[in-house]
């Protein structure tokens, strides 16, 4: 386990509008307010389209991460996740996961990590800003090249 008491700076309600990529949207937010690291602690809001990791297969290794991806369309959405910054690149690393309701097919879900999205109509967000420790996501290659979080 790893733990480190996180001291927070701002919180901010954001807004994602409509057609919008989600994470190009989160890069642009982060860059245009200074935010290199911190946590959604909640999210709502539609997508058009999205992919989330899954697969439909047998997994050859049932205890490795899956790469795979599905791919759905309008779905109702609430999530959660950290931000993360690498710091040779400046880019910002989110890490988000999601449970969405499929609108067209008696809201069945779908829970996983959240690879790309378009936003419909609008996507709701708490971000909370994280001031110290420095949080990056490393991989790590003794475990599937993982990027995992790291504090400090």
């Amino acid at each position: 386990m790893r733990a480190h008491e996180l001291t927070v700076g701002r919180t901010f309600g954001v807004t994602f509008d409509h057609g919008e990529d989600f994470f190009e949207a989160m890069s642009t937010f982060c860059r245009d307010n200074g935010v290199r690291q911190g946590y959604i602690p909640s999210f709502i809001g539609a997508f058009a389209e999205a992919e989330i990791v899954g697969a439909c297969e047998k997994l050859a290794d049932p205890d490795a991460p899956v790469w795979a991806n599905t791919y759905v369309t309008n779905v109702e959405a609430f999530g959660a996740g950290t931000l993360a910054h690498d710091p040779s690149t400046g880019e910002i690393l989110p890490h988000i996961h999601v449970s969405a309701g499929l609108k067209a097919q008696s809201a069945d879900g779908r829970t996983s990590h959240l690879l790309s999205a378009k936003v419909q109509f609008l996507s709701e967000l708490l971000i909370v800003e994280v001031a110290s420790p420095t949080m990056t996501r490393p991989r790590n290659p003794d475990l599937y090249d993982v990027p995992l979080l790291t504090f400090g």
